[in-house]
């Protein structure tokens, strides 16, 4: 037996239902997707996960908590802004409902990039996609485990990893340039992950005429070997 045929006309009558949200302006239909999401939440399997339901709430609603250590640098936000504008928001801010708004528990960052990118703020009219913890979760100290828990959680980038994506890019004609600013680096990073691998892995391939000599590269051969050497 089809489970989704047998439900249809229920699909059905939600889409009838749903043509009423055309009329309505941004705020209202934003409010009552909002509240949609929440009754479906209610009767989910996944109920007990904040992820099943994700909601838009005003960006000025939403605030920072006074415990997270995590400190971004400047590069790192350009990147988090620019997967943001490239990439779309692909994960929600974790938050906690609190008085009349609501406290960041995971995505402090996430919700700078939306309050202050320009570009972000007009693409999502002013709105922050959120997810709300479980209840039993409200206390202080329940929350400030769960800041630390998803900071850690992401880890760290081992480096010989970081090197061989740089190899494959490169193999793949991106540029030092292009490389560094979508993985957030500089040109310096790039050459130095490039020289991990190896540059004869990179040229492996290549046939070089037998006349190149050492001391023909001048100038050229020391900028290299002291780069080499750092």
């Amino acid at each position: 037996m089809d489970i989704f045929r047998e439900n249809k006309e229920l699909v059905n009558k939600a889409k009838e239902v749903f043509k009423d949200l055309e009329n309505m302006n941004l705020d209202e239909k934003i409010k009552t997707i909002n509240a949609i999401k929440k009754e479906l939440h209610k009767h989910s399997p996944f109920q007990n996960e904040p992820v099943d339901c994700v909601t838009w709430e005003k960006e000025d609603k939403i605030k920072a908590n006074d415990y997270n250590p995590n400190n971004v640098a400047p590069t790192e936000m350009e990147l988090l802004e620019h997967s943001i504008k490239q990439d779309g928001f692909t994960q929600p801010i974790v938050t906690m409902q609190k008085n009349n708004h609501r406290e960041v528990v995971d995505g402090f960052h996430r919700t700078r990039v939306s309050k202050e990118s320009e570009y972000v703020k007009k693409r999502n009219y002013g709105y922050c996609p959120v997810v709300t913890i479980n209840h039993d979760r409200e206390e202080r100290n329940d929350r400030i485990a769960a800041t630390i828990r998803h900071n850690r959680a992401r880890g760290k980038h081992r480096i010989d990893k970081m090197s061989d994506i740089v190899i494959e890019l490169k193999r793949r004609n991106w540029s030092d340039k292009k490389i560094a600013k979508e993985l957030g680096m500089d040109q310096d990073e790039v050459l130095r992950l490039t020289q991990i691998t190896g540059l004869a892995e990179m040229f492996k391939d290549e046939e070089f005429s037998e006349a190149w000599k050492a001391e023909e590269m001048g100038e050229n051969y020391e900028q290299i070997k002291d780069k080499n050497d750092l």
